[in-house]
This record gives structure tokens, sequence and C-alpha cells, in this order.
């Protein structure tokens, strides 16, 4: 009996039981990426955007950390190298990308 309602199928199946919008199946995958994308890329660019403003504006005299925690003020700035006196006497040079905050 089992395998006559199932070659039936199922009841009021019909032809239309499976077809609808497929746009609507789409909708909640579009809905999360929007979500992602107010809630995590787009903060993550803003982010990106001010750090490279902020490499960009380092001039001579200023208070700079490295990204390795290094403390020291420019002394020199040339292209990409900014020369950071750490200490009285001493001098390193280092990219300016390593630069992760001005004081």
């Amino acid at each position: 009996m089992f395998s006559e309602v199932w070659a039936m199928g199922a009841p009021g199946g019909g032809e239309g039981a499976g077809s609808g919008n497929p746009l609507m199946a789409f909708l909640p995958l579009v809905i999360m990426f929007g979500i992602l994308y107010f809630l995590l890329i787009r903060p993550q660019q803003k982010r990106q955007k001010e750090h490279k403003q902020m490499l960009e504006s380092v001039k001579k005299g200023d208070r700079v950390v490295t990204s390795g925690g290094i403390h020291g003020s420019v002394v020199n700035v040339k292209d990409d190298v900014l020369t950071v006196k750490i200490a009285n006497n001493v001098t390193i040079d280092i990219n300016r990308s390593s630069v992760s905050r001005v004081k």
C-alpha cells in the first residue's frame, strides 16, 4: 500500500507544488550578504582608509609607535622609509607601513 501512495505522489502535490518565484529563494541570501557588508566589510574598509591617510601624513617630529611596539620620534622622512629616534644617539630606519599609530 505504501508503494501505491508513493507512486501517486504526495496528496495535493500536483504540478505547481514546488514551483514558486525563484528570486524569493535567494532573498534570504541577499539579505544576509547585505547585513555582513554593513557590519563587517564596510567598517574594515573605513579603518584601512583612515590608517592609509594617517601613514601618508607622518612628518618630521611626530611621535610614532611601530607594529613591533617601538616608540620614537621621526627625524627624517624619505619616500617609504622613516628614520626614527628611539633613544639618545640611537636611530633606526623603518618602513612607513610598519607604523601602527601616531601620537
